[in-house]
């Protein structure tokens, strides 16, 4: 862990958290499940592994002021700030190149963490023994990568796959098999074929590599972005940098790092898969939140011949506000009164211009309400 750094991605915008997740404050930024934010809670996480000198934090240009004022303990110059979202490749690639210039010449191959900013973990001390164990494996890995897969509780067609292959010699008490495969969210048949196999899990997002394994790999697949990099690392510290990072960033492809990365890594046979049961939630849409909070947290104050609703109605705070237990977790606000009677499997959100409703099913497409938008140039509700 000495030699180790994490890497946090702040970036997106949350869209299938509309109305909620606006451009302004993003879903990262929200308490959906507390009272921290989510990347609040991500940094708190990762802090009990790694010092602030080692920890970078990836996010956009637009959300500084938020960022700044979310992580005070993180060392202002391991806040890294991109013009343009470029996706997640061009992410870590931005925060690698800060950390190489960060290091002293000479200091052996350095370990990288990588962790999504708004992803939810009961058992954070699960979290803990199963990032130590990643990166012991990382580290005895030649020329691969380490990915947590989450062991599939349910036929979930909003998160991607890895296919495990052949088991190998466990590090640090734990599992690890080789990847087979990646693939991308799969429809509702595909996805109970996958959890009947017992091969599958849903691919956490977090990777962990050597900084050399990492650099290798984006100079074979990506090579526009690995020079990039290169030209960048160059130029930090350096008169005309911001300049430097602007007109790179927008020259970069927009890619995850499962896309670019990973799935010709698992191709090639350059992937380690961890098992990891720690209470994991990408708390991916609304729907996906009301099964993490649970069946009693939003639900309406009275209901008749109601169930499997999820509201959420903020009101204005007032002294005979309703209980804290009707929050619904998200904050320390009152709730409006609100009554469902005969609706079934709802999800509805009002904020103070806008109002969703939403049948659970349908969660992932809450995004496109906000493609709509985009296209209708409405910016008043993005």
């Amino acid at each position: 862990m000495r030699n180790a750094y994490a890497i946090i991605l702040a970036g997106g915008y949350g869209t299938r958290f509309w109305p909620a997740s606006r451009r302004a404050r993003p879903k990262q930024f929200l308490p959906l499940t507390g009272k921290e934010s989510l990347l609040q809670q991500t940094y708190r996480r990762v802090a009990r592994l790694f010092p602030p000198s080692r920890i970078y934090v990836v996010g956009n240009a637009e959300h500084a002021r938020l960022l700044r004022q979310q992580l005070p303990r993180l060392p202002r110059r391991n806040l890294l700030l991109e013009p343009v979202g470029r996706n997640t490749t061009a992410a870590i690639a931005l925060a690698v190149a800060h950390l190489r210039a960060a290091r002293r010449r000479g200091e052996e191959d350095a370990l990288l963490a990588v962790f999504p900013a708004d992803h939810a973990i009961r058992n954070p001390a699960k979290f803990r023994r199963v990032v130590r164990g990643a990166l012991a494996a990382a580290a005895v890995a030649e020329d691969a990568m380490v990915v947590l897969g989450i062991p599939p509780t349910a036929p979930h067609t909003g998160y991607g796959y890895i296919e495990r292959g052949r088991s190998l010699r466990r590090v640090s008490g734990q599992s690890a098999y080789a990847a087979r495969r990646f693939t991308e969210k799969p429809d509702a048949r595909t996805a109970a074929r996958y959890l009947r196999t017992g091969r599958f899990y849903w691919n956490s997002g977090m990777f962990f590599w050597r900084l050399s394994v990492f650099t290798a790999l984006l100079r074979r697949h990506l090579p526009r972005t690995y020079g990039a990099a290169e030209e960048l690392l160059r130029s930090i510290g350096r008169r005309g940098y911001a300049a430097r990072v602007e007109r790179a960033y927008r020259k970069l492809p927009n890619i995850s790092v499962d896309y670019a990365l990973a799935e010709p890594a698992a191709a090639a046979g350059k992937v380690r898969v961890i098992p990891a049961e720690m209470g994991w939630s990408d708390l991916g849409s609304w729907s996906a939140l009301a099964d993490w909070l649970g069946p009693k947290a939003g639900a309406a104050h009275f209901s008749l011949d109601a169930r499997g609703n999820f509201v959420h109605a903020p009101g204005p705070p007032k002294a005979d506000a309703l209980p804290r237990r009707a929050s619904l977790g998200l904050a320390p606000r009152a709730h409006k009164f609100t009554a469902a009677l005969g609706a079934e499997n709802l999800i509805v959100v009002e904020t103070p211009d806008a109002l969703l409703l939403c049948r659970r099913d349908r969660a992932q497409d809450v995004g496109k309400v906000v493609d709509y938008l985009r296209r209708k140039r409405l910016h008043r509700w993005l």
